[in-house]
């Protein structure tokens, strides 16, 4: 229904849940003062603030499904489709900027930087230029790419199957950025722990797949939640392909990994696809960032060097970039840029048969048809 009404909305994010909560406690929609909505940045800026400040940032406010696509504000036609009374929203303030004091803390220090996580992850691995780019491979994988300046010309999603996202705002100037995203990279090898228990623990996956040279021809596509960028399909299922007699657990583990680095290509592949920028490297962060199969295996699928991030959770460090450049901690990007200091750097020593991959990834598409039709 409200496709046809021409929202487009997501189903992670915020808005139609926000309109359901307040079907629940205010479906008259009466104006009550004691209804505030915030995401989680907007929680902890209150409680930190003693009540005072209910704010947000845009690179949280442009996941909400409420923000207008130019970034300059909450969009009224979306809160009156829903029922939402602007009132009840947080206002927006820059991301890196002094928003409000924490009074609840000793020396009521100012409450600095407010940044969504993949976007603190990207300032946190120094990416602060247009055409520089990080993923973060957690349970799922997250490509984010600087723009600066440049907003792309679509709206939603690019050809590519990547989604416009705002990194950050400062002294009014808004950075953007692009999204590509893999539903399911560490969460493969957590299957192999905890379902099929043939691995001990995720760091041991790659002692595991150290013992056979190749996973001789077994395949495994990530799609145990289905599949994201470039090919959004909720309905594709993980895969594995070439299994034989001879197969073993060594292979299989080595399988996922190599499996998990592919759709990382995939989305470097989407990336340049919509923004019309080349990337010469990638920089990376998350759990499986410290696997060095992994790692060599998404050098050789991307066909390019790998940087890796020294800080694993570079989200932390970008918040603390965010907040320093507000206070003077850092006196700007290049001071930010200068600090990027990869623990690892991996270049490519082969070639991934990327026609053979793709041909996998199809095999894994359209599993259950039902799931597959969901458009967003």
């Amino acid at each position: 229904m409200l496709q046809a009404q021409g929202l487009r909305l997501a189903p992670n994010q915020s808005a139609t849940k926000l309109a359901f909560l307040l079907d629940l406690a205010d479906p008259e929609r009466s104006g009550r003062r004691d209804l505030c909505f915030g995401t989680v940045d907007t929680w902890i800026a209150w409680t930190l603030s003693g009540g005072r400040a209910h704010v947000t940032d845009p690179s949280n406010a442009g996941v909400t499904g409420l923000f207008r696509n130019d970034g300059s504000g909450w969009d009224r036609d979306v809160l009156e489709q829903l029922r939402i009374p602007e009132g009840v929203l947080p206002g927006i303030v820059d991301s890196s900027g002094v928003a409000a004091e924490a009074t609840v803390l000793p020396g009521r220090p100012p409450i600095a930087g407010i940044v969504g996580d993949q976007q603190a992850s990207l300032i946190g691995q120094g990416c602060v230029r247009p055409g520089m780019a990080k993923i973060t491979f957690g349970t799922g994988a997250m490509l984010d790419l600087n723009l600066g300046a440049r907003r792309p010309a679509f709206d939603h999603m690019g050809a590519g199957g990547s989604f416009t996202i705002v990194a950050w705002r400062r002294d009014g100037q808004t950075t953007w950025g692009l999204e590509a995203v893999m539903l399911a990279a560490g969460s493969s090898v957590e299957w192999l722990r905890d379902d099929l228990r043939i691995i001990t623990s995720a760091a041991s996956s790659h002692d595991v797949a150290a013992e056979c040279d190749t996973s001789d021809g077994v395949v495994f596509v990530p799609a145990l939640l289905g599949l994201g960028t470039p090919r959004w399909d909720y309905g594709a299922r993980g895969t594995l392909l070439g299994v034989t007699r001879g197969t073993g657990r060594a292979q299989v583990v080595r399988a996922v990994l190599e499996g998990v680095a592919p759709r990382g290509a995939d989305l470097v592949e989407a990336a340049e696809v919509d923004s019309g920028l080349s990337l010469s490297s990638l920089r990376v962060d998350g759990g499986m960032s410290a696997n060095p199969t992994f790692v060599q295996a998404l050098a050789n699928a991307a066909q390019r060097p790998v940087e890796v991030s020294p800080v694993a959770d570079a989200t932390t460090l970008g918040a603390g970039f965010i907040a320093g450049l507000a206070v003077g901690t850092w006196s700007g990007d290049d001071e930010v840029a200068a600090t990027w200091k990869p623990d690892l750097v991996v270049d490519p020593v082969r070639r991934l048969d990327r026609d053979r991959w793709a041909e996998a990834r199809r095999r894994a598409e359209a599993w259950l048809p039902e799931f597959s039709s969901i458009q967003f």
